[in-house]
């Protein structure tokens, strides 16, 4: 999985997703799917979806974005060049004052939900009351077991489980338009992103109404929704948010189909669990990038060569699997396929949990209170990680250009990335690692070897498993011992956002969704709200005031020390280490033309309106 990471804009929204990789499974052989053939495209992806409100926290992620890409549509997307386009076909929005930063957004007349309830002003609403934290007056508490140990508190009170950046700056409630079709946002203060909130990672107001408040008619259940956030109706709140926070998960084709409704090129038809998904072009959409063959199948097929097979065989038409050498020359070997080799804008990594009593924990009583032994163990463990052994055995033969990254928010290659590596503190950790120098802060912190660290990482990843039986090596020496704590694709989400009691350090992508400067906010920030993709618990007050003013920040050369002030203080407190950039490797059958990946997600699903299948 490759998880997203957020900003104020899609799902993690604008958020560097989480995407783990999933398991694979092949479709029922028939003789054509009950697909016209002559109108469908069949795509292989690794990971299956989970959900369809990429805001929660366990819709964050990739596997999840690159179908809601096809679904839904929104007030603007990137092109190929990576540069933001309003989609005005959906509707508009305008900034109609800086001081202070307003916002005013309006929907067009023919936008609508799938099942011809009107998209308007009441589902922008609820994403703002659902990722601003607003209306929030209670969270979960976790025993050691990862158990909620006050659940007859949350079912009472209202947590919505998703938050961004942007909409957390927001602290007055919006106002809507007579008409229903305009919401105006105020903000607390400036927001250099302000443009990618709010985009298209919504989910219909009117079934979240008539699922939660038990409501029949979509205008009334849509209304009582509207009503509650202005009203602040915390009664009401109560049930919304905890639809909003998992009613949309499924892993199979619901038999309640109103779950599924969307607002774009396609609509779901069919899902086998573990399988395959079909989409069906959508003959009341009216928007801009209309959907151009009928159906879209994504099959999910996690092994990488298998993808390759499937390709040859006529089975799929696009794929995009991860990269390795065998995928390379075996793709290069197939005729009548085009390929493309590049890199992606998601990257390999390794975070520490800070908040489970484990060996990276400052409050572990073994430290007695010592946060400072506790970091010394964090930097001694990172140390072992043999970061150019990785990239040397498994990415440079895709790449050989291949680096090992050592910025935990620039690319490598961007402008800012070769400044930022030569000040932020990474060469405390060679790329090589450093046993000696591990062992010597071990012994400075006073603690008895063997530690044992539980890692966490989808175990049906190939590179993933490579990546963790060379860290268990060199971990060894240093006195760290390995326990395995993988787990299959469909629960290592789970796991990774939920389970930190069962963790101490986890291996896994974080996938970039947008351009956005304040995409790391959801990694790093603690207070007054923990970013959705700190799934290590990380708290440093220093790092939440560098974000607080890099969210308000329009000077690149400012953004830039912030940026800079931020990663010095990750390094230096062993947050985790970066590893690599991901090499891309993308194939299609030729036949299929108008394919044209891009860097970041949804990859190979980019401008899918342009697909047409040649003779």
């Amino acid at each position: 999985m490759n998880i997203r990471r957020t900003s104020a804009v899609t799902a993690a929204v604008a958020s560097v997703a989480l995407v783990l990789t999933a398991c694979g499974g092949t479709a029922e052989e028939s003789e054509d799917g009950g697909i016209n053939q002559d109108t469908a495209v069949t795509v292989a992806w690794e990971a299956p979806l989970n959900e369809l409100n990429l805001s929660s926290t366990n819709g964050n992620a990739t596997q999840n974005s690159v179908i809601s890409y096809m679904l839904n549509s929104g007030f603007n997307y990137y092109d190929d060049q990576l540069e933001l386009v309003q989609d005005e076909s959906f509707g508009t929005y305008e900034k109609v004052s800086d001081d202070p930063l307003t916002v005013k957004y309006t929907v067009g007349d023919d936008t609508k939900w799938s099942d011809g309830t009107a998209f308007d002003a009441t589902d922008v609403l609820l994403q703002w009351a659902a990722t601003s934290a607003t209306f929030n007056n209670v969270e979960p508490v976790t025993d050691e077991n990862g158990e909620v140990t006050n659940q007859d508190a949350v079912d009472a009170g209202v947590f919505f489980d998703g938050t961004t950046p942007g909409p957390s700056l927001i602290d007055e409630i919006p106002t809507i338009s007579d008409d229903g079709k305009s919401i105006t946002f105020v903000y607390s203060k400036p927001f250099g992103d302000w443009e990618l909130d709010f985009t298209n990672q919504f989910v219909p107001a009117h079934v979240v109404g008539q699922q939660s408040l038990e409501l029949t008619d979509a205008q009334e259940a849509k209304d009582a929704v509207r009503d509650a956030i202005l009203g602040s109706d915390y009664a009401k709140l109560s049930p919304i948010a905890k639809f909003w926070n998992s009613g949309f998960e499924f892993t199979s084709m619901p038999d309640d189909k109103s779950l599924t409704v969307s607002n774009g090129a396609y609509t779901l038809e069919e899902y086998v669990e573990n399988e395959y998904l079909t989409l069906k072009k959508n003959p009341d959409f009216k928007g801009k990038n209309q959907g151009s063959v009928e159906t879209i199948t994504v099959r999910y097929i996690e092994d990488p060569m298998a993808q390759v097979q499937a390709l040859q065989n006529g089975e799929v038409d696009l794929i995009g699997p991860q990269a390795s050498a065998d995928v390379r020359s075996a793709l290069e070997a197939l005729p009548e396929v085009s390929t493309n080799n590049s890199v992606e804008g998601t990257f390999e990594h390794v975070d520490l949990v800070f908040g489970n009593k484990g060996p990276f924990d400052p409050t572990n009583p073994v430290y007695g209170g010592d946060a400072e032994k506790a970091k010394k163990v964090r930097q001694a463990f990172l140390l072992t990680i043999p970061r150019q052994t990785i990239v040397d055995n498994l990415i440079v033969p895709l790449n050989p250009d291949a680096e090992v990254r050592s910025s935990q928010i620039l690319i490598p290659g961007s402008p800012n990335y070769d400044k930022m590596v030569a000040d932020n503190g990474s060469d405390f950790y060679p790329a090589a690692g450093d046993i000696e120098k591990a062992k010597a802060l071990l012994a400075e912190a006073g603690v008895t070897t063997p530690i044992n660290v539980r890692f966490a990482y989808n175990n049906e990843n190939a590179r993933r498993v490579n990546q963790v039986a060379l860290i268990t090596d060199s971990a060894a020496k240093a006195g760290f011992t390995i326990v395995d704590t993988g787990r299959p694709a469909a629960e290592w989400g789970t796991l990774l956002g939920t389970g930190q009691d069962q963790y101490d350090a986890s291996l896994f992508g974080w996938q970039s969704t947008s351009t956005a400067v304040t995409e790391s906010d959801a990694n790093f920030r603690f207070a007054p709200e923990r970013g959705l993709n700190n799934y290590g618990l990380y708290n440093n007050p220093a790092v939440d005031a560098a974000l607080d003013k890099l969210q308000v920040s329009t000077d690149p050369e400012e953004q830039f020390q912030l940026q800079l002030e931020i990663e010095k203080q990750l390094w230096a407190d062993g947050f985790g280490t970066t590893i690599f950039q991901f090499p891309a490797i993308q194939a299609w059958d030729e036949k299929l033309e108008g394919v044209e990946p891009i860097t970041i997600s949804p990859t190979i699903f980019y401008n899918f309106w342009n697909w047409k299948l040649g003779a």
